[in-house]
């Protein structure tokens, strides 16, 4: 080390202590912290030198000497300047008086002022600089029972107690002693055991300050937020022995019971208020943050997510993805895996720990007048999609056909019994298209498809099926007219569908009109999915598809009245747009004129659409802007369906829309193609859907089964025409509907031209 050079410090000597001070100056250890500054010398090698200054200072005032030391560290220079910076500490406390906190190096180059440390901080160890804590994104997540039990009694020991079993489906108990009591728990893991018995132990031992968590951890609705714990007579059922069994209440484990099971987390402890069939109140609302897969996964650690298929085109996949939890098996579907997972936790979230999630204002369901249990309308939205998508894909060989292109795919789904989840759905039937028949093609022996929409085409494809169904009425064999889906009315009077058999209209995306003119797009926030303009008189009017092409027009630009002649010399051929003809539905029903006159009106359940759903919209479209129907004849009413988006939006169809349609019922084999712009297949012969072979189906019906009119019409009429105003209270309604537009101020009902429907069937 470098000597170091007294003479840096004028009149300082450090061999005598005190010697050589300036008068008044005070000690030497004050005259040193306000003069003393020590230039850093470098070896050789470049190494720093660390200069140690040893300062006698005067006695203080308990008689002793304090010597003081002062490091200087150097630092080596920077390549541009020879600066230098020094930390002093000092490791004895010092005398107040005449102490200036600064001192300056006599670096002429690069002066530094350095601060006198506090006495206080002298021998203190260096502070680390305090981490900021990260705010949570929403509420917090409620713990499961194995940490709430270890919150309330900390440090219990959970006992290995004994296994059985197979090898490859072990069975596991652990136990765990509380408050001299020992609770056992079962499961195929030691991990899922002790979960168990800490639940079984939270049943008779739960105590604040925690008990709202213990609850919600269970299932349970959670405890009074107002109550008085300081009070002598505090509730004990809210405080303590609150998961106890009741009397009535099942076991928790017992032979017959699956060995994962655990009472409070399936919900059949929930008392009716808190339970899935009122959600509202007592759900609880996930934080914010967590996806539905981390959230389970606290509830329920280790649980497997299962591959359960893969579907769709290749830009537009669709995957299913399953969890089992206490014997029950959720599936989710999504785009990707990892968004299945996430649906099939969010289906398990609802279902067994009542968790409600919310979706944007408008993205939430709007309840049809039935009351279909909310925490049930997203998973029947979702299964009907899958179910429309599976089929479609199974009829083009895994969408490998050229007749899998598309631009809206719509189907109709039956299922029977009032619970979507165990209900039995059945695709009835599907098509696909998005363009009109052209003027020049139209057909006046109904051999035509004026309209090839999908929604519109699946509708008279379903009526293909109703057909069928009442055919089954007149079959000599009684199982097989048991099989039917119409009974007999109670006054004779026609067929009724049977108890719980419900339709449910699928659209890939929104109806063209009304529906969809102003919802091009998907809602992104809240502020997006809110119509800012609902009086507008825009809203609502009835609008026409374009001839040969896409898109709509209101109905106030054309003409009311379509003429043979005028269409034949160039006028455009207008068609009421699908937002139009499915309002129509709500009000005459899907079974249409024909069929009125053998069996009441059919509504649809529910409306479910893959894309581009806006709850204000659709419902506006499809029934709000009728307003109030007083004068509709018996058995017609105003129908409001479950409307309903679902969770996994398809993707937008790329690409020109196609000039074909396809369509398909549920006993037909194969698809059966059809050119948009002609109305009919590529050989040019009449679709199983036009209107000459509906006549044909009716006709074969007449006279052998009983009508909704009460009379017993002998003779059979010769044309389409005479046979569609046979239902008085059918065509009543029809004029209701279009008297109901007008004094909405929403335009003329537009109808084709009347040749269309004066033919007759060819004698054979």
């Amino acid at each position: 080390m470098a000597d170091f050079k007294s003479d840096t410090v004028p009149g300082l000597d450090l061999a005598s202590g005190s010697q050589g001070f300036p008068e008044g100056r005070g000690s030497a250890a004050d005259f040193f912290w306000e003069q003393v500054a020590v230039k850093p010398e470098t070896d050789d090698k470049g190494l720093d030198l660390l200069k140690q200054v040893a300062v006698k200072s005067e006695p203080d005032d308990t008689g002793g000497n304090l010597w003081h030391q002062v490091a200087v560290k150097s630092e080596p220079d920077s390549e541009d300047s020879g600066s230098t910076n020094g930390d002093v500490k000092e490791n004895q406390n010092t005398p107040h008086e005449n102490v200036q906190p600064d001192i300056t190096m006599l670096d002429s180059d690069n002066p530094i002022s350095l601060k006198r440390p506090l006495e206080e901080d002298i021998f203190s160890p260096p502070k680390r600089p305090k981490k900021k804590r990260k705010k949570s994104l929403g509420p917090a997540l409620p713990k499961n029972a194995l940490m709430q039990l270890n919150e309330l009694r900390p440090g219990l020991q959970f006992k290995f107690v004994s296994q059985s079993g197979p090898v490859h489906a072990p069975e596991f108990i652990m136990s765990v002693e509380v408050n001299g009591q020992t609770f056992e728990g079962r499961g195929g893991t030691k991990k899922k055991a002790k979960l168990h018995a800490a639940e079984q132990a939270l049943r008779s031992f739960v105590q604040f300050p925690n008990a709202s968590e213990a609850y919600q951890a269970m299932g349970r609705k959670p405890a009074p937020t107002n109550t008085d714990f300081t009070s002598d007579h505090a509730d004990s059922d809210t405080l303590f022995n609150a998961f106890e069994q009741k009397p009535n209440e099942p076991q928790a484990y017992s032979p017959d019971r699956p060995t994962d099971e655990a009472t409070p987390l399936n919900g059949a402890d929930l008392p009716p208020s808190a339970a899935m069939h009122s959600p509202y109140g007592s759900a609880y609302t996930p934080p914010g943050g967590k996806n539905p897969v981390m959230i389970l996964n606290e509830l329920r650690p280790g649980l497997k997510y299962e591959f359960v298929s893969e579907t769709g085109e290749s830009h537009a996949k669709n995957f299913v993805m399953a969890v089992t939890i206490d014997g029950q098996t959720f599936e989710g579907s999504g785009r990707n895996k990892k968004l299945a997972k996430a649906r099939a936790a969010q289906a398990a979230l609802q279902k067994i720990f009542n968790y409600q999630f919310t979706p944007s204002p408008g993205k939430q369901p709007i309840m049809s007048s039935e009351g279909v249990p909310i925490h049930q309308t997203q998973a029947l939205a979702d299964h009907i999609s899958r179910l429309i998508l599976d089929k479609f894909s199974e009829l083009t060989n895994g969408f490998t056909s050229p007749h899998a292109r598309r631009k809206v795919l719509a189907g109709m789904v039956m299922t029977k019994g009032t619970d979507v989840e165990t209900a039995d759905a059945r695709v009835i039937s599907l098509a696909t298209g998005t363009k009109c028949i052209n003027g020049e093609y139209m057909s006046d022996q109904g051999m035509a498809l004026n309209d090839c929409h999908a929604e519109i085409v699946s509708r008279r494809s379903l009526l293909r099926y109703l057909y069928s169904q009442l055919d089954l009425l007149l079959d000599p064999d009684e199982e097989k007219r048991e099989e039917s889906v119409f009974e007999p009315k109670e006054d004779g009077k026609g067929y009724r569908l049977k108890d719980n058999i419900q339709f449910h209209l699928y659209i890939s995306t929104s109806p063209c009109g009304d529906a969809r003119i102003f919802s091009p797009h998907e809602t992104a926030t809240d502020a997006e999915a809110a119509d800012r303009h609902p009086n507008r008189k825009a809203r609502g009017q009835l609008r026409t598809k374009i001839e040969s092409g896409e898109g709509t027009i209101p109905v106030k630009s054309s003409s009311s009245i379509q003429t043979w002649d005028g269409v034949l010399q160039g006028e455009r051929l207008l068609t009421m747009s699908c937002s139009d003809k499915i309002a129509r539905w709500n009000v005459l029903g899907i079974q249409g004129a024909l069929l009125s006159y053998f069996v009441e009106p059919i509504y649809l359940s529910s409306i479910i659409l893959g894309s581009l759903y806006h709850g204000d919209h659709l419902s506006r479209a499809v029934y709000q802007r009728l307003g109030e129907l007083e004068q509709l004849p018996p058995q017609y009413h105003l129908n409001r369906p479950l409307l309903s988006g679902i969770s996994n939006a398809e993707s937008r169809q790329p690409g020109k829309a196609p000039n074909f349609s396809v369509n398909w019922t549920v006993s037909d084999a194969e698809l059966e193609v059809v050119n948009a712009m002609t109305g009919k297949d590529d050989h040019g012969r009449a679709s199983r859907c036009s209107k000459y072979y509906f006549f044909q189906c009716w006709n074969k019906l007449f006279g052998k089964l009983s009508s909704t009119t009460g009379r017993h019409d002998s003779d059979t009429p010769r044309q389409y025409s005479e046979a569609k105003l046979l239902n008085g209270d059918y065509q009543a309604a029809k004029q209701e509907m279009v008297k109901a537009f007008q004094r909405a101020g929403l335009g003329l009902w537009v109808n084709k031209p009347i040749e269309q429907d004066q033919f007759e069937l060819h004698e054979v």
